[in-house]
């Protein structure tokens, strides 16, 4: 039976700990597990840990972890997502997804047509929401270290930051993909609800991005980023 998976956000080791007061919550409150129940822990580092919990209270969950192996490999293809900031439930969704398959890093991108604007506290809430996203992700589909979230970040600013070997911004009329050759770090670029304008594509491009095309139709937002990084680990990853 697949035991129950938390990610701690703190240094794992053999032996006794207490459980940080969002996870004993969890734990207690909503799953109810009791003493003497298994559990899986990880904490980003890329090793997994098996244990019992010892006390389970209203406030205190402690755990003994006996056993340590390595966890769930990562992909060779390091992937950062530049992907355009998009209303609620879409950019969850597209960080979910994104996650699921195997990126390194997201940073939300604020573009021309972006529909969404977020400053100081707001952005901050966002952000620990949309980390708490690609956490819980890791803990549905194995991946024993979490991607970073980055704060929300102008365009202009992401595309002169990026450094990866192959840098590709989506674009419907553009080379497919399997145009280019297997990179070891990628950065893909993917517009908002409205797109990128052509000026913004340009931007891109001098940066030193190439136009690449999934295939014959317009992709949502939030759909983009599933097939451009299923396609990509197809090419170049672990698919």
């Amino acid at each position: 039976m697949r035991l129950s998976r938390f990610f701690i956000d703190a240094t794992l080791s053999l032996g006794e700990h207490e459980l940080p007061e969002a996870q004993a919550h969890y734990i207690g409150r909503v799953l109810r597990m009791a003493e003497g129940d298994a559990l899986q822990v990880f904490d980003g580092s890329g090793d997994e840990f098996r244990g019992t919990l010892l006390e389970v209270g209203k406030k205190r969950v402690r755990v003994q972890l006996d056993e340590t192996f390595p966890g769930q490999t990562e992909s060779p293809l390091r992937i950062h997502l530049g992907q355009g900031l998009s209303r609620g439930e879409r950019m969850d969704w597209a960080i979910q997804k994104a996650t699921e398959l195997g990126v390194t890093e997201i940073t939300p991108i604020v573009s021309e047509r972006c529909e969404v604007r977020l400053k100081d506290e707001r952005a901050e809430k966002r952000q620990a929401h949309w980390q708490q996203i690609a956490i819980s992700a890791c803990e549905q589909c194995g991946r024993s270290v979490v991607p970073v979230i980055h704060p929300p970040m102008p365009l202009t600013e992401w595309l002169k930051r990026s450094d990866a070997e192959l840098k590709l911004v989506l674009h419907p009329v553009a080379e497919p993909l399997t145009s280019h050759s297997k990179p070891t770090t990628l950065a893909f670029l993917i517009g908002p609800e409205g797109g990128l304008n052509d000026a913004e594509v340009d931007q891109a491009q001098d940066a030193g991005f190439h136009a690449a095309r999934l295939g014959p139709r317009v992709l949502r937002t939030e759909t983009a980023p599933v097939v451009a990084l299923s396609v990509a680990q197809q090419l170049w990853g672990d698919f």
